[in-house]
């Protein structure tokens, strides 16, 4: 069979933007991590997690709120709204008290495993049940996650374990996701994700405030919400210009700017097993979003590689 038109110079060009787009999202997400573990040397985590939902959900508002977009608030299912919004705000928190111990690039590295996780409970809760090359897959991706932890041979600080925590709330977060993708606009999904967190966290503030100790903590306390709001609001500009199995490799890149950031700001390299694990995951979960794109182009139609 012979291979697919190449797409018209428009096309390609809006597809190159997107993937600079999705680039430009991941290294927000690089940038909130690394500002987090600094600030995590001088306050409480719950305090960093408390500045990256209100100042996120004060930028976003100007955009998205119910006078520039009525409806907004009509959800059909309010309560997988509310239940997705409070699994993002504990994977965030873990994850913000983890980097406290790990670096950023052992940190980021296991969250790689989401993929696996949503694959594997896409079965029971979605009814999408991997094959054999998937589940071979979710495998080794695996397998590359215990040699990055190294359970029972002193690896990882054992605050690794809230990173899994983390990871496992934000594969139920991505799983209500895609539920609430049949029955909600993305703005009303997006603007839960934000005020919900924010509403939780107001009240609890008193109770771990401290003041900034200087001029860049304070910089650094709005750049956590700063990132959160424009790599999110990158991330929904890439998805307009291109499909989601284009742009989640893409998701990977985030590896190389923190092993940079951690190196540039803390003085940290990560160890051989931390590299030897994040390049199985990484190519294991390209490969499950290889076998993504297969699934979805159907028998006997030719495709774009």
């Amino acid at each position: 069979m012979s291979a697919a038109p190449a797409p018209p110079p428009d096309t390609r060009r809006t597809r190159l933007t997107a993937i600079l787009l999705m680039c430009a999202a991941v290294l927000c997400f690089a940038l909130l991590d690394a500002s987090a573990k600094w600030l995590g040397g001088s306050m409480h985590a719950m305090q960093v997690v408390a500045a990256r939902y209100l100042i996120s959900v004060a930028l976003v508002s100007t955009l998205l709120n119910p006078w520039s977009r009525p409806g907004i608030l009509r959800t059909r299912r309010p309560w997988l709204q509310g239940f997705r919004s409070l699994l993002l705000l504990i994977s965030t928190g873990l994850n913000f008290i983890a980097l406290k111990y790990l670096q950023l690039a052992e940190n980021v590295s296991i969250m790689f495993a989401t993929p696996f996780l949503v694959a594997l409970l896409a079965g029971p809760i979605l009814g999408e049940w991997a094959g054999p090359r998937r589940l071979a897959a979710i495998g080794v991706g695996f397998i590359g996650v215990l040699i990055i932890l190294r359970p029972g041979f002193g690896g990882l600080h054992p605050a690794a374990l809230l990173t899994v925590c983390g990871c496992f709330c934000y594969a139920f977060y991505s799983i209500s996701t895609r539920m609430l993708a049949a029955s909600d606009a993305p703005e009303t999904t997006m603007f839960y994700s934000g005020i919900v967190g924010a509403v939780v966290m107001l009240p609890l503030v008193p109770l771990f405030w401290s003041w900034p100790a200087d001029g860049a903590s304070w910089l650094l306390m709005l750049s956590v919400g700063l990132f959160g709001a424009l790599g999110h609001w990158l991330l929904i500009l890439a998805h307009q210009r291109a499909p989601a199995s284009m742009l989640s490799p893409f998701n990977y890149s985030q590896i190389v700017w923190m092993v940079a950031l951690g190196w540039f700001v803390f003085g940290q390299i990560p160890d051989g097993y931390t590299f030897i694990g994040a390049s199985i995951v990484i190519g294991s979960g390209l490969y499950l979003l290889y076998r993504e794109r297969v699934r979805a182009v159907p028998e006997g139609s030719a495709r774009l590689d």
